[in-house]
């Protein structure tokens, strides 16, 4: 197959990096000898974790702007200026056949340098609301992957398709109950909750769990409660299972009768797929509020309910225990939740760029 060198970029936060690297993963599993670079924000996390999945990164000093009136926007024109120089210049040294964008500031200058020298751009928006950098990038993109149907508004060009979010594959790996039981150390499978608030952690689904176990715990439920790194758990059950961070997330949706989670569009994506009722908390501390409308659009499927974050510590032990007591409302919950799901999204994607090549 013939030698191509591609250039990702996106970062900033593991809801951009981590589908750049599954897809990286995939172009390369169809072509082993293919050349892939990728480029990020000098400082931010994207810097450790793609060299930790086994590429190479080059950092650009781009920053993010600051959606306000202020003097420091005008370093950031300027590291934005400069950025794009030094993606023009990379461009041309690794020959880039085609680059891909999965969004974040840190994507923007590479992308603006492809459309300008006639590289062939494809981008990934896994939200329901696109995000600045993607909006701006619409006219130059060759095509646009989004993880969420309905995006006419946001990208009128017409160059999108819904392809839904690349998720990670082992989610839907084959899982046994003893292995998932072991893991967690629970005796026996029980109706269980599992509760998340991604790696960092949110304060709000902390407290309301808080606030909640005990009765959980006391009708009978096992919890597995991923807390993040800003806050820890004192309590001992058991039935109970916390911890900053939770490495097999498949052992936990396997054992989820209902999952209560952020909704960033990998979050969703991914509860989608496993198929596992969800409630959905969105955080008010995003831009454009996309985590809401994303968990609208979850909503809307029929298999998610929407708590905002304001309520969250007065609703969510009434809406988790109406969903456990409600076996057939959970049935039909899951089957809408994986008839709107697309497990595929990573090999859509990539077998469509290559389709360009």
């Amino acid at each position: 197959m013939k030698m191509h060198n591609v250039v990702l970029t996106g970062g900033g936060t593991g809801g951009h990096i981590f589908p750049a690297i599954a897809i990286a993963n995939a172009l390369r599993s169809q072509n082993p000898d293919m050349n892939i670079q990728f480029v990020g924000a000098l400082g931010k996390m994207e810097m450790q974790r793609v060299p930790e999945a086994g590429y190479p990164i080059t950092g650009l000093p781009v920053s993010g702007l600051i959606r306000r009136i202020t003097l420091k926007n005008i370093r950031v024109v300027i590291n934005a200026w400069r950025s794009f120089q030094q993606a023009k210049k990379l461009l041309q040294e690794h020959q880039a056949n085609l680059v891909i964008g999965t969004g974040g500031f840190a994507s923007l200058p590479v992308c603006f340098a492809a459309s300008r020298m006639g590289i062939p751009l494809f981008i990934w928006e896994g939200n329901s609301f696109a995000g600045l950098t993607n909006k701006l990038l619409n006219k130059s993109a060759t095509r646009i992957y989004c993880g969420f149907d309905g995006m006419n508004t946001q990208f009128p060009h017409g160059n999108w398709i819904h392809t839904g979010n690349p998720i990670r594959l082992e989610l839907l790996e084959p899982v046994s109950t003893a292995d998932a039981l072991a893991y967690f150390r629970f005796s026996e499978k029980r109706p269980t909750v599992f509760i998340t608030g991604g790696s960092l952690g949110a304060l709000s689904i902390n407290e309301a769990t808080e606030t909640f176990i005990n009765e959980w715990l006391n009708l009978g439920y096992a919890i597995i409660w991923q807390t993040g790194k800003s806050y820890i758990s004192t309590l001992k059950h058991p039935n109970l299972w916390s911890g900053p961070f939770l490495n097999e997330m498949k052992f936990a949706y396997h054992l989820a009768d209902v999952v209560v989670s952020r909704s960033g569009a990998l979050s969703v994506s991914e509860i989608m797929a496993s198929g596992v009722p969800a409630i959905f908390v969105p955080s008010p501390n995003v831009t454009d509020d996309h985590q809401t409308k994303n968990a609208q659009k979850a909503s809307l499927t029929g298999g998610a309910i929407l708590v905002t974050d304001e309520l969250v510590c007065d609703a969510l032990g009434d809406a988790v225990i109406d969903l456990m007591q409600n076996e057939t409302k959970r049935q039909q919950m899951s089957q809408n939740l994986l008839l709107a799901a697309k497990p595929d999204a990573t090999n859509v994607i990539t077998n469509d760029i290559l389709s360009h090549l």
